[in-house]
C-alpha cells in the first residue's frame, strides 16, 4: 500500500460554496468572521508575506531533514524536527500580528463537526488507498522506491503500545497540526483575497504536494490537499482539515504494514483500487457537504 510515506503527510473536491465580500475584498469563508466591538478582527497576513514565510519554512524543514543526522538524530527525531522547523516561521509571523491568528485558526467547532472530519480523513484514506493502486497499475513504482518506503515502515514500526503512541504523535498528530497551520491556516485564508476560492485551494494544494518532494506520490498529495482546502474555506475553521490529516496518517501508519507483504512483490490490483476510490469519494463527498459553518458555529458546540 502506497498512500503515504510516514513522513506523511498524507475525492473530489469542490470549492467554497459561496464567496462572500468583504469590504476589502473577496473572502470565501476563509475565517474571517465578524467580531465583536472592541475585539480583534481576524485579518490574514497580505499574501506576498505569507508565502515568503511558507517558503522559508518549507526551506528550513528541507534544511533540517539534511542536517538532523549529522546530529545523531533517530528516524523519528528527523520527522519531528524537520515538521516543527516547518511551522516555526509560520508561528512567529502570526504571533506577531494577533489578527493573522485569529485569521488562520478561523471560527470554534463544535464535536459534531470534529467527528465528522475524522470520518472525512478515514473516507480520504479508503479513497487514497484506490487512487495509489490505480497508478501504481499505469505508472509501477520502481522497485527502489518501494523498498524505501517498506524500510521506513520497519524502522518505524513500535515495539510496544506506548511506542506506538510516539510513532503516531510523530508521523500523524505532528504533520496535521504543522502542516495545516502553514498551508490552510497561514497561506490559505492570505491567498483566498488574493484569488477566487477554487484558485487559492489549487494552488495552494499544489504547494502540499511539491513541499514532500516526491514526485511519484504528487497526485495522492495534490488530490488531498484540494479537500483539506475545500474544508478549511467551507467551514472557515482549520481544525477540519487538522483531525482530517490527523486520522489520514494515523490509519496509513497502523493499516500499511498490516496489508503489505515485503516479502512478495508488489502487484497493482486495478479493479480493488477502483472500488476503493468510488467507495471514498462516495462517503467523503457528502460528509463534506455537510460540514459547513453553520455546523461549526460557536451556538453549536456542544
Amino acid at each position: 500500500m502506497l498512500t503515504a510515506r510516514p513522513r506523511g503527510v498524507q475525492a473530489h473536491a469542490t470549492g467554497p460554496s459561496g464567496g462572500e465580500r468583504a469590504p476589502d475584498g473577496p473572502t470565501p469563508h476563509n475565517g474571517t468572521a465578524m467580531s465583536p466591538p472592541g475585539s480583534v478582527s481576524p485579518r490574514p497576513l497580505p499574501v506576498a508575506l505569507a508565502l515568503a514565510v511558507t517558503l522559508l519554512g518549507v526551506g528550513a524543514m528541507f534544511a533540517g531533514g539534511a542536517f538532523a543526522p549529522r546530529l545523531g538524530f533517530g528516524l523519528r527525531a528527523q520527522i519531528a524536527f524537520g515538521t516543527v522547523l516547518l511551522a516555526l516561521p509560520a508561528l512567529g509571523a502570526l504571533a506577531a500580528r494577533p489578527p493573522a491568528w485569529l485569521a488562520a485558526a478561523g471560527r470554534p467547532l463544535s464535536r459534531r463537526a470534529l467527528a465528522l472530519s475524522g470520518l472525512l480523513g478515514a473516507a480520504l484514506w479508503v479513497g487514497s488507498v484506490g487512487l495509489m493502486e490505480l497508478q501504481s497499475a499505469v505508472w509501477p513504482p520502481d522497485p527502489q522506491y518501494l523498498e524505501m518506503f517498506r524500510s521506513l515502515h520497519r524502522a518505524l514500526a513500535p515495539s510496544g503500545p506506548l511506542d506506538a503512541l510516539v510513532s503516531v504523535a510523530v508521523i500523524a498528530v505532528l504533520p496535521g497540526l504543522c502542516e495545516e497551520l502553514v498551508v490552510r491556516g497561514l497561506l490559505l485564508p492570505s491567498l483566498a483575497r488574493a484569488l477566487t476560492g477554487a484558485g487559492a485551494v489549487v494552488f495552494s494544494a499544489a504547494l502540499f504536494a511539491a513541499m514532500h518532494g516526491d514526485s511519484y506520490r504528487f497526485a495522492f498529495t495534490f488530490v488531498v490537499g484540494l479537500v483539506f482546502g475545500a474544508l478549511r474555506l467551507r467551514t472557515g475553521s482549520l481544525w477540519p482539515p487538522v483531525v482530517a490529516h490527523v486520522t489520514l496518517n494515523t490509519l496509513t501508519f497502523l493499516v500499511a504494514p498490516l496489508v503489505d507483504d515485503p516479502e512478495q512483490a508488489y502487484n497493482p490490483q486495478p479493479a480493488l483500487g477502483l472500488a476503493c476510490l468510488v467507495a471514498g469519494s462516495a462517503v467523503a463527498w457528502p460528509l463534506l457537504r455537510a460540514l459547513r459553518p453553520s455546523v461549526d458555529s460557536p451556538g453549536s458546540a456542544a
